[in-house]
Order: C-alpha cells, then structure tokens, then sequence
C-alpha cells in the first residue's frame, strides 16, 4: 500500500480510538449552520436511491439517510472508522454495507450510485484521483455533496500550524485552484461558502447568547459575499452539490 495512504489509515485509527478532536468542540460550535446545510442537500429526495458516503468518520450521515429510506454503502480507510459506524448502524437496526477502501482508488460498480456524499474528506485526497474514482461510480444524472474545508483564512491556518497533532502531514484544506479543478469534473457546481465573520464568536461558545450572535454573523456572511463575492475563499467551509459527471482519465 502506499506510504500515504497507509499513514492516513494509521492515523485516522487511531484518531478514531482516542477521540483526540474532541475537545474542538467549542470551536466547532460554528459550524453548524454548514453542517445543517450539508444534511438538507444529502436528505433531499434520496428514499430508494443508491448512495455512496465517502468517508466513514465522526461526521458519518449514513444513518440520517438510510433512515430516510435510501440504500446506502459506506467507505473509509480506517478499519476503526467502519466498525463504529457499522455498530451505530446497527444499534438503530438499519442494513448499512460497510467497507474499508481506498477513497482515491475504488471500484464498487461504475455508474452505480445515484449520489456520492461526504463531510471533510476531499481534503485529504489527490483530487483528480479521487474525482476519477467518483465520477465512475456514479450513474449519468448522479450527484454530489461535499462538505469541505477551504485554506485561504489567515486565522484558520495559524490555528492548523499551532495542533499539527490534529491533522495528517497529507492534508490540504481546499485553494480556489482545486474548486476549480473539482468543477472540471461535473457540468455543474454549486459551491455555498459559510463562516468568515462567525470566526471571531469562537471565544463566546460557551454563553447563552452564542446561538443568537452565530445567526446574526451568518446573515453579516451571506451579505458580505453577495456584494464582495472575491472573499469568498476566505471563509472556513464550503458546502458543493456536484451533479451531470464528466468521466475522464487521471491527470495524476
């Protein structure tokens, strides 16, 4: 296996075992607006659809939409990652098939899915491999959702080279240079941006006003990047529905 890929499997093993994120949680408090926004696009019209979750971690949704009735695969580098979410899935009696596989080199079937979905994955990936991948395995009208990180905010990347612990040596929050290699991919592309001014409510999660000010700065967010749409790739999240694959070879 190569050396990346098997230090992203050791790694996220043994992130997975040890639960060293979990005190970010304050911090991703913010995220929820994205979040919400990422689970309506995936909720929408998928009962009795084929759809493939990229990435198996503590973001999973699979269980969100096989409960709405849509027949779901699951995937994940990390043995850790697919036995919980195996397990959650079970818990909640739901038939979930589960796999450990490499997310840049996969063939379960091409044109089998109707969507392809993931939360904070693409950033740990060559992007024309990945995409090569994806867009053979889905069907002609498929789509995806992809809920990302972007690398253009001074604030974020200090935070990211102050816990390099976080994260692998592999990972690469998403330029504006890979949006524009990702929509290459796919006849069309909808990026939603989230979180530039919610960035300076991090040191009030804890208080009771917090929900208020995070719906105030959303609303600072959406009309910042109506009227100065060139900031855009400063936010922190990106939210893309990616739909009409374009299949065609590895640039890589």
């Amino acid at each position: 296996m190569h050396d990346k890929i098997q230090k992203e499997k050791e790694f996220h093993n043994s992130a997975f075992s040890d639960g060293r994120r979990a005190n970010l949680n304050g911090i991703y408090a913010i995220i929820q607006p994205s979040i919400q926004k990422y689970i309506d696009l995936i909720s929408r019209e998928c009962f009795g659809k084929s759809v493939l979750e990229y990435g198996c971690g503590p973001g999973s949704q699979a269980v969100t939409i096989a409960g709405l009735g849509a027949k779901v695969t699951g995937i994940d580098i990390s043995e850790v990652a697919i036995e919980q979410a195996r397990d959650k899935a079970i818990k909640q009696g739901l038939e979930i098939e589960f796999l450990v596989e490499n997310a840049e080199d996969f063939n379960l079937g091409e044109g089998r899915f109707d969507s392809i979905i993931g939360s904070a994955i693409i950033h740990h990936l060559d992007i024309d491999k990945a995409f090569t991948a994806i867009t053979r395995a889905l069907k002609p009208d498929g789509r995806c959702v992809f809920f990302e990180p972007l690398g253009h905010n001074i604030f974020i990347n200090l935070f990211r080279k102050l816990t390099p612990g976080l994260r692998t040596d592999d990972e690469h929050p998403l330029t504006k240079e890979e949006l524009a290699r990702i929509r290459q991919y796919f006849k069309k592309a909808e990026f939603t941006y989230f979180h530039l001014a919610s960035l300076f409510l991090v040191p009030l999660t804890k208080f009771s006003s917090f929900s208020k000010f995070l719906g105030v700065t959303e609303k600072i967010d959406k009309f910042l990047f109506k009227i100065l749409p060139f900031i855009k790739n400063k936010a922190w999240i990106v939210v893309m529905e990616l739909s009409e694959p374009v299949k065609k070879q590895s640039n890589a």
